[in-house]
């Protein structure tokens, strides 16, 4: 378990973010944690590789997210991206949105399964991939404010 374990994303609000209230609009929030999420896979290449090779997909079965505090046009934010929880059939992938200032605006728990893609139906959490996402599970106090 290390630190090293989450990603960190920068992006910047841009106007077609916003919505009619000139914050970011909800559903933006999801694609933000998505990059986040994109960045994660990049930065741990075994993960991806060890996907592959047990013809497993990650796929999304849930995701409860804490609007903290608005974002707004030209706010520099960074998205921090860990995975916290490791089960037999699930697990449980933690984003944290924060503003350059430290400020949390929004954080969620993402809870996914593993897709046998010739079965098409979720597979058990095990073998190879297991000891991949075991090596990168952090614990959730490392987002804490």
């Amino acid at each position: 378990m290390s630190i090293e374990s989450v990603s960190r994303t920068q992006l910047r609000v841009r106007g077609y973010h916003l919505d009619g209230y000139g914050h970011v609009n909800n559903a933006r929030y999801l694609e933000f944690m998505e990059e986040g999420r994109w960045a994660f896979f990049d930065e741990h290449p075994a993960l991806m590789n060890e996907l592959h090779a047990a013809g497993r997909a990650f796929v999304v079965v849930n995701l409860n997210i804490d609007y903290r505090a608005a974002a707004v046009q030209g706010d520099d934010l960074v998205v921090m991206t860990g995975i916290v929880d490791v089960g037999d059939r699930s697990a449980v992938c933690h984003h944290q949105i924060r503003r350059k200032d430290g400020r949390v605006v929004a954080q969620a728990d993402l809870t996914f399964v593993l897709l046998d893609v010739r079965a098409n139906r979720a597979s058990p959490i095990d073998g190879n991939v297991r000891e991949t996402l075991d090596a990168l599970t952090v614990d959730k106090s490392i987002f804490a404010d």
